[in-house]
């Protein structure tokens, strides 16, 4: 299994942060789930929610972190994606401890809030929800049990209007781990990635009879109606039957605590409730 958290400095004796930066929407929402919100003094420029988060000062994201702002805050630590060894590296020269985190499988999300609660001070509260998220996943997981599964196709990027630049999940990873645990079996399963682009052509080879797409940005009804309407050029078994699902709902690409109500709303996209 992919470690969703790989601490690059983490150990039992390190003094509990009080004043925290994260740079991974993830890692913020879990923070102020487990009570370590009045910690965290920056995040990033892609934080949306919790909406105490959207009032701390930003310091940039993945490609563009403000390494002069991130010190400005005073940080006694910082969060940061396992790929951004540059700024790793120019932490441990002002002597800042910092938590490098990678996104995993559906698992590691609760695996990554307790590695934080116990390095926040936290770790009854991230243990309590930990417990809390794998019961409701486990609900979702036996609503699907014995049902067939829909071969399903899961997209969260493609042109407007059109369906060119199709970019759809693969068979491993967060997405693909919520799709299954929802009921629905991933058409894309057999090609080892995250995500990848598909052409038309391959498209109508895997002819999924239901295609869910995630938009974490707001659209409006008539928006929805207007993007869905654009499959029905697909001739696809999800566009002859209307299974179709435009789900805009920015938890579906979050792996953090909202994890379960992102998987019961696939799941009623996969199975609607009757």
């Amino acid at each position: 299994m992919v470690l969703g958290a790989m601490c690059t400095v983490l150990a039992a004796q390190a003094p509990t942060p009080s004043r925290i930066v994260s740079l991974i929407p993830a890692v913020t929402e879990m923070l102020f789930a487990i009570g370590a919100g009045p910690q965290v003094v920056g995040v990033s420029s892609f934080d949306t929610y919790p909406p105490e988060a959207v009032a701390r000062p930003q310091v940039g994201g993945l490609f563009d972190p403000n390494f002069e702002r991130i010190l400005a805050l005073r940080p006694d630590l910082v969060i940061t994606y396992g790929s951004q060894v540059e700024l790793v590296e120019r932490l441990k020269g002002t002597n800042i401890p910092s938590f490098a985190y990678r996104h995993g499988g559906l698992a590691d999300i609760t695996a990554t809030l307790r590695t934080l609660g116990q390095r926040t001070g936290h770790t009854v509260e991230a243990d309590a929800l930990a417990r809390t998220i794998e019961a409701g996943l486990a609900d979702v997981r036996q609503r699907a049990s014995g049902r067939p599964r829909p071969r399903t196709l899961l997209v969260f990027g493609r042109e407007d209007g059109s369906l060119r630049g199709l970019f759809v999940s693969g068979g491993v990873g967060f997405l693909h781990d919520l799709l299954e645990l929802a009921g629905g079996e991933n058409v894309m399963a057999d090609v080892p990635r995250e995500g990848l682009q598909l052409s038309h052509e391959q498209l109508l080879v895997r002819a999924p009879d239901v295609v869910i797409e995630l938009r974490a940005d707001g659209w409006t009804d008539e928006r929805r109606t207007r993007e869905r309407s654009v499959w029905t050029e697909a001739r696809i078994p999800a566009s002859r039957s209307g299974r179709i699902h435009i789900l805009n709902d920015s938890s579906l690409v979050i792996p953090g605590p909202r994890v379960v109500h992102a998987a019961r709303t696939i799941a009623d996209a996969v199975w609607p409730r009757k």
